[in-house]
């Protein structure tokens, strides 16, 4: 996968930038110090699957960088990187449209089974919006044909891939080929399969869940 970090400070960038293609080989690894610059890169490289985004950028701040990622690429995964893992700025990323939220304070081993679980499709959000429940070590991924431990079938699991990654009910109507009305009618089931009521709610179920959805 194509992955774009996007972090001003450089010590901190250049070890997480380390940190991946140790851990991680396969993914191809792009860098920005700015918002300017990862709007530069992103069109670019045009394939660009997944974007860790530093909260506190020189050219925007807070939740501005998020929004103008989501508004010009909707079809790209962010998950968010910031000292601040408070539950209020965590699900305020999630509200935005973040798929995810890696506390930059975490230590070297915690980072990396963090990025592990995002690169492998799933969900990592901090302990503090967990209640402290530890996310499963290994992902959940329904087999094939097959509806996952939730209750989920294949196609609302689809659905709710889209979803997580913060993609609107508009986009994950073209990418699966469905109808608005039917999109609904999967989120309804959804929501309540999950005992949430929102799409914020639905990533912190998946998180704590563990699931992984595939890409």
């Amino acid at each position: 996968m194509k992955t774009l970090l996007v972090d001003d400070h450089t010590l901190f960038r250049e070890g997480l930038a380390m940190l991946i293609s140790h851990g991680f080989p396969q993914v191809e690894l792009l860098q920005a110090g700015d918002l300017a610059e990862a709007l530069a890169a992103i069109a670019s490289a045009g394939d660009v699957g997944l974007v860790l985004l530093d909260l506190a950028l020189p050219d925007s701040t807070g939740l501005h960088g998020l929004r103008r990622l989501r508004e010009q690429a909707p079809e790209i995964t962010v998950v968010v990187l910031s000292a601040d893992e408070s539950p209020e700025t965590v699900l305020a990323a999630i509200d935005a449209g973040a798929a995810g939220f890696v506390p930059k304070t975490a230590r070297s081993g915690v980072m990396q089974a963090a990025l592990r679980v995002v690169l492998a499709g799933g969900v990592y959000l901090p302990p503090t919006v967990l209640g402290h429940a530890r996310p499963a070590a290994e992902p959940v991924t329904p087999e094939p044909g097959d509806t996952d431990p939730t209750g989920l079938s294949p196609r609302q699991a689809d659905v709710l891939r889209l979803l997580v990654a913060g993609k609107p009910n508009k986009l994950i109507c073209r990418e699966l080929d469905l109808s608005e009305s039917t999109v609904k009618t999967h989120l309804a089931a959804i929501f309540r399969k999950l005992d949430v009521t929102s799409r914020t709610q639905a990533v912190v179920a998946a998180a704590r869940l563990g699931l992984r959805l595939g890409a």
